[in-house]
C-alpha cells in the first residue's frame, strides 16, 4: 500500500526542515521526502493548508490499567491520543496494582497491541508497590520492554533508595522520572500555597516544596553520574536549578504541561474541581519562568500527565477531589492557541518539543519524518476553529478546566504506522 501526503508544509525539527513537501508512504515506512512526488499506485492525502509534522509523542500519560479501568483503559485512552494528534504514548505505573515486575510490563503490551490504535509505551514503578522502600524487579522490567521507571504520584522519600536506582539503570541507560515535592510540605494541600491560597481559606502546597525535591534529585544524579527527569516542573526556581545544572553537564531533562503553560492559580474555582492538579497551578511569574525554560532548552519536553477519572471522584468538594484531569484531546488546541498564536512560542519549538525531544530522551523510534522511519505523521490545521466539549471527548474523564473554551488549532489527521486512525476529529477503527 502506498499514499502521498501532498501539498503541505513539511515541519521536522529533528532534521531542521520546515518547507513544503510531499511525503511518500510505503508499507506502514516513509519511503521519500520531496517536493512534487508522483506515484501513480498512491493514495493520496491531501494536506493543502495544513502543517504536517511527526506523531506527537506524550510520555507522561495514565492510562489507569490495571485495575482502574472504570477511569480510562487502553482502548478508550489510545482514542483520545489519537484524537489529539498523538501517535505514541507512555502510560505511568500508579494502578492497581503497581506495575513493579516484568509480568506485568509484557501483559500491558500485549493489551496495548489488541486493543490499542497508537503506540504505548509502558513505564515500570521505581520501588515495589511504588511504596519508596526497595527497588523493584527494574533490570527485569528493563528487559521486558519498560522504556523508563518512575513512582509519579509519590515522592520517593528515601534519597539512597533513589540513589540506588540511579547507580543500577545507569547500566541500562534508562532514566529515572520523578515527581517532586517534598512530602511533608504538601500533606492535604490542594493548591499553590500563596496569597489566593489564603483568601480562598484553603491548605497549599508550597513552591519550596518542590525546589526542594528537584535540588535533591540533581545532586543524587550529580553524584551517580547517571540521568534523571523532572515531572511536570512548575516553579521558577527549580526551572533555575535545572538550568544551572545542565551547565554543569548533569544529566537531567525535564518536562512541562499545557496547564502549568496557560493557567495560573486565579483560575481556581471551588465548585469545579477540574483545576486540582499535583504539582498545583502556579503564579503568573512562574508560569513566565516555565516558557523561558522552554525557549532556552532547559525544559525539554511537552506532557500531558493525562489523568482522568470517574465522574463521581471529581464531582466532590475541592479539598476532597482527587488530582489531575484528561489532556490529550485539548493539548495541542491550548498550545497553539495560547503559545503560538500570541506570539509566545514558535511552531519550530512547540513541535519539536512534543516529538524530537521526547524521542531522544527515552530512544524511540519515532519523532521524525526521516526517510526509512515508521509513518507516524499528524496533520495540523492552525486555523481551525472549535469549542472544547467533554462530551465529545474519547477518553473516559469528562472534567476539564479548558470545557467551554473557544480554541484556534487542531490536529485533524493522525497516522499510525502508515495507517489513517483519526481524520477531522473522528476516530477510525
Amino acid at each position: 500500500m502506498k499514499q502521498i501526503i501532498k501539498g503541505g508544509r513539511v515541519i521536522d525539527p529533528a532534521n531542521n526542515l520546515d518547507k513544503p513537501l510531499d511525503i511518500l508512504i510505503e508499507h506502514g515506512i516513509i519511503a521519500a521526502i520531496g517536493k512534487d512526488i508522483v506515484d501513480e499506485e498512491a493514495e493520496i492525502i491531501n494536506a493543502a493548508n495544513k502543517i504536517v509534522v511527526p506523531g506527537l509523542i506524550d510520555m507522561h500519560v495514565h492510562l489507569r490499567e490495571p485495575g482502574q479501568e472504570a477511569k480510562e483503559d487502553f482502548y478508550s485512552g489510545t482514542r483520545a491520543a489519537a484524537a489529539g494528534g498523538f501517535t505514541r504514548i507512555a502510560t505511568m505505573p500508579n494502578t492497581s496494582p503497581s506495575v513493579d515486575n516484568a509480568a506485568l510490563i509484557r501483559s500491558l503490551q500485549k493489551q496495548a497491541a489488541d486493543t490499542g490504535i497508537v503506540h504505548v509505551e509502558i513505564i515500570g514503578a521505581l520501588t515495589k508497590g511504588q511504596q519508596g522502600q526497595e527497588l523493584a524487579e527494574v533490570g527485569d522490567m528493563a528487559a521486558a520492554g519498560a522504556v523508563a521507571f518512575s513512582d509519579d504520584g509519590h515522592y520517593v522519600q528515601r534519597a539512597k533508595v533513589l540513589l540506588n536506582g540511579l547507580d543500577y539503570l545507569r547500566a541500562f541507560d534508562k532514566v529515572i522520572i520523578n515527581h517532586d515535592e517534598e512530602s511533608s510540605l504538601v500533606e492535604d494541600g490542594s493548591m499553590n500555597e500563596g496569597h489566593r491560597s489564603a483568601m480562598l481559606g484553603m491548605k497549599g502546597r508550597p513552591t519550596v516544596a518542590e525546589d526542594i525535591a528537584v535540588a535533591r534529585d540533581i545532586m543524587l544524579a550529580e553524584y551517580a553520574e547517571a540521568r534523571v527527569h523532572v515531572a511536570h516542573i512548575s516553579s521558577a526556581r527549580a526551572i533555575d536549578l535545572v538550568r544551572q545544572a545542565k551547565k554543569r553537564g548533569v544529566k537531567v531533562t525535564a518536562e512541562v504541561t499545557p496547564h502549568h503553560l496557560t493557567m495560573t492559580e486565579d483560575c481556581v474555582d471551588l465548585t469545579d474541581s477540574a483545576t486540582k492538579v499535583n504539582p498545583p497551578l502556579r503564579t503568573k511569574a512562574d508560569i513566565e519562568a516555565v516558557l523561558a525554560g522552554l525557549k532556552d532548552g532547559t525544559i525539554d519536553a511537552i506532557v500531558t500527565d493525562h489523568s482522568p477519572h470517574a465522574e463521581e471522584e471529581k464531582d466532590r468538594e475541592y479539598a476532597l477531589a482527587p488530582s489531575g484531569f484528561p489532556g490529550l484531546e485539548t493539548a495541542i488546541g491550548v498550545l497553539l492557541t495560547d503559545l503560538y498564536h500570541t506570539g509566545k512560542l514558535d511552531l519550530m519549538t512547540l513541535i519539536s518539543k512534543m516529538t524530537a525531544e521526547p524521542s531522544r530522551i527515552f530512544a524511540l523510534d519515532g519523532g521524525t519524518l526521516a526517510t526509512g522511519t515508521p509513518a507516524d505523521i499528524t496533520l495540523l490545521d492552525l486555523n481551525h476553529e472549535w469549542v472544547v466539549d467533554p462530551s465529545d471527548f474519547y477518553t473516559r474523564g469528562t472534567h476539564s478546566p479548558f470545557a467551554g473554551r473557544k480554541l484556534k488549532g487542531r490536529a485533524v489527521l493522525t497516522m499510525v504506522s502508515g495507517r489513517v486512525v483519526m481524520r477531522d476529529g473522528k476516530i477510525i477503527d
